[in-house]
């Protein structure tokens, strides 16, 4: 667990431990109900994951290779890697739900290999840092086939929308020169995507919740040609009337080709593993 993960954790366990001094062994409501009956659910959870880049820029008269950035400059030191899911039930059968991911990565390595950036070239034994910011959003309106007071399945379909900025600093030769110099090269991915999915929940105990999330879309439109999944799963112990904490895994990916004048190449990029959430519902 990265060092920013930590501190998050810890401030969970300071809220979370006098809670469940307060709370008594024996009791056992339906607090799990209320993550299928309230209007609004929140979960914000922090990832005990890695994240994946492979991405290539292509340069004005070349097609170039893939970068693997995970394998070219380390798994990083500073980093922060947090998502908070939204739900509002207008009523039992009409929803909304709004998705944040926020991964930023910076990574600090001499190279052992020529990396090759569009038309610019970072060269073996170069000091070159890497900086990964990648923001996810999602906005998708869901409908819930089948609502009974312990299980809920829905469809839904929205909008996802990924930020990613990529940036490297190092000695390099731009444009086939042959002279060294400090070259800054940051390229910005914007990725609207249309997505579809199907959400189940299931109180199959007084305190305990199961939820499984499926999505994906592909499509082909506008110098965008792509897919995108996101699979999570997770099991969430209701504490309180209002208040829960959960284990899930979670593995979310893109693959995108672009065709525009911010970027020219491809990039595959995502993050999978556990993730460990506080719940509020009301």
């Amino acid at each position: 667990m990265n060092r920013n993960s930590g501190r998050l954790f810890a401030c969970a366990l300071s809220v979370i431990l006098p809670m469940l001094a307060a709370t008594p062994a024996s009791a056992q409501q339906p607090y799990a109900q209320g993550l299928i009956e309230n209007p609004f659910v929140a979960n914000l959870g922090m990832f005990i994951v890695g994240s994946d880049l492979k991405a290539r820029l292509n340069g004005s008269s070349t097609t170039n290779p893939d970068v693997d950035f995970n394998d070219t400059f380390g798994t990083g030191s500073d980093e922060t890697r947090v998502r908070l899911d939204l739900l509002w039930r207008i009523n039992p059968k009409h929803h909304v739900r709004f998705f944040y991911f926020d991964n930023d990565i910076t990574r600090n390595r001499v190279l052992d290999r020529d990396v090759q950036w569009g038309d610019t070239v970072y060269h073996v034994g170069a000091n070159v840092e890497s900086n990964v910011k990648m923001k996810v959003y999602e906005l998708a309106y869901e409908y819930a086939f089948m609502h009974q007071p312990t299980f809920e399945l829905n469809g839904s379909l929205g909008i996802h929308y990924t930020d990613l900025r990529v940036r490297l600093a190092g000695n390099a030769t731009t444009g086939g020169g042959a002279t060294a110099a400090f070259v800054t090269e940051e390229r910005k991915l914007p990725a609207p995507l249309p997505v579809i999915g199907v959400r189940a929940g299931w109180a199959f105990a007084p305190q305990w919740y199961l939820e499984g999330v499926g999505q994906f879309f592909k499509v082909s439109i506008d110098g965008y040609n792509g897919h995108w999944i996101d699979g999570r799963a997770g099991v969430t112990w209701m504490f309180h009337r209002n208040f829960g904490v959960g284990l899930g895994y979670n593995r979310w990916w893109t693959n995108v080709n672009v065709d525009r004048d911010n970027f020219n190449g491809s990039a595959r990029f995502g993050y999978s593993g556990l993730q460990a959430y506080l719940t509020g519902t009301f």
